[in-house]
């Protein structure tokens, strides 16, 4: 059996190499090769690219194999809005339902994750902040919400840990976070509504900071 840990990696590795660019789009990925370079057997191999292509990083392609797909920053855009969109709604719903204890826990690993974002470890980070969402999605008390947001989660997932390696941007998004939690805490929808929507903007803004960085550009931030 696959190792969830180890295909699990290799995958954020993966998509690291790929948003770095060390695959340009188009390249087709031979499993021999990526089992070489990242020293583990052709299993887990497969099981990584599986993943990247429900994100749409890797398109595979019948009797031809796996190949590194060309993501438009429309399209990005358009799976942004959708998340921040569906967060958005899972903070609101949080606020209104989360029972007394969900809220304590909450806040408790809420205090943990600024000890996380302090140091410099982002996938780190990326993991307890994946843990911070999952307990929103709990929190709306609707399961059919919580697996639609889940699901597009996935497919933005390596996008959303890249960003986590941009400079600073742990305690930023720790800090925005604050603005969610206090929100929920206080029961108040709207604002919980309004903070989320605003935190997804700027994840998305960040993964487009760092990506502009590693080109040598200058990032045209997008404050909407």
């Amino acid at each position: 059996m696959v190792s969830g840990t180890t295909a699990e990696k290799l995958a954020e590795n993966l998509a690291q190499a790929i948003i770095d660019g060390d695959f340009a789009p188009g390249t087709r990925l031979d499993e021999q090769q990526l089992a070489q370079r990242f020293a583990v057997s052709r299993t887990p191999v497969r099981e990584a690219i599986r993943q990247l292509a429900s994100s749409g990083l890797i398109e595979v392609r019948p009797r031809r194999g796996a190949f590194v797909a060309e993501i438009s920053p429309a399209q990005l855009e358009i799976l942004f809005v959708a998340m921040g969109e569906l967060e958005a709604s899972c903070a609101r719903l949080a606020a209104l339902s989360m029972s007394p204890p969900e809220r304590r826990r909450l806040e408790a690993f809420h205090e943990q994750m600024g000890q996380i974002a302090r140091g410099s470890d982002a996938t780190a980070f990326a993991e307890a902040n994946h843990a911070f969402h999952t307990m929103l999605y709990a929190g709306t008390h609707n399961p059919v919400l919580a697996e639609m947001t889940a699901a597009l989660r996935r497919r933005l997932l390596p996008f959303r840990s890249a960003q986590f390696h941009l400079e600073g941007r742990p305690l930023r998004s720790h800090d925005e976070h604050a603005v969610v939690v206090d929100a929920i805490l206080r029961g108040d929808a709207d604002a919980a509504h309004t903070a989320m929507l605003r935190h997804v903007t700027l994840v998305e803004a960040s993964f487009e900071e760092l990506c502009a960085a590693r080109r040598g550009e200058p990032a045209a931030l997008d404050q909407r």
